[in-house]
């Protein structure tokens, strides 16, 4: 089997910017060579009530459920979701000054991007 390139970004929770702490709750995989885009994401409530009991966690799976939508291209990611792969992870790469932020783009190789995406969620969100 043939290495492909990917990228990906860890998506943080920041309730409070401010204090600049985060819980990473996400990551996303885009591996251009098989037109893969995917998100995976796992919300710990506890530590985000750690961080800020006043949080509101439903809009935060709201957020991520969006991320998800602009990646599988379907109208959960609305405008965004229409956009050629590339695009949508460009989009989704931006730094935002909102509760979920993405980090910076990393990158790897894998033979399988699926598989890759859940064990980077489970070595890096859960």
């Amino acid at each position: 089997m043939s290495k492909l390139a990917y990228q990906y970004v860890v998506l943080r929770c920041v309730p409070r910017v401010d204090r600049e702490e985060f819980v990473n709750v996400g990551v996303v995989l885009y591996c251009h060579a098989t037109d893969f885009l995917r998100a995976a994401w796992h919300v710990d409530r506890d530590r985000l009530r750690a961080l800020d009991p006043r949080l509101d966690l439903d809009q935060v799976c709201e957020a991520l459920e969006f991320i998800e939508g602009v990646c599988a291209g379907d109208q959960r990611g609305g405008a965004a979701a229409e956009r050629p792969l590339s695009q949508r992870f460009g989009f989704v790469k931006a730094p935002r000054s909102t509760v979920i932020q993405p980090g910076p783009v990393h990158g790897g190789v894998t033979t399988d991007p699926e598989r890759q995406l859940e064990h980077l969620l489970e070595q890096l969100v859960s």
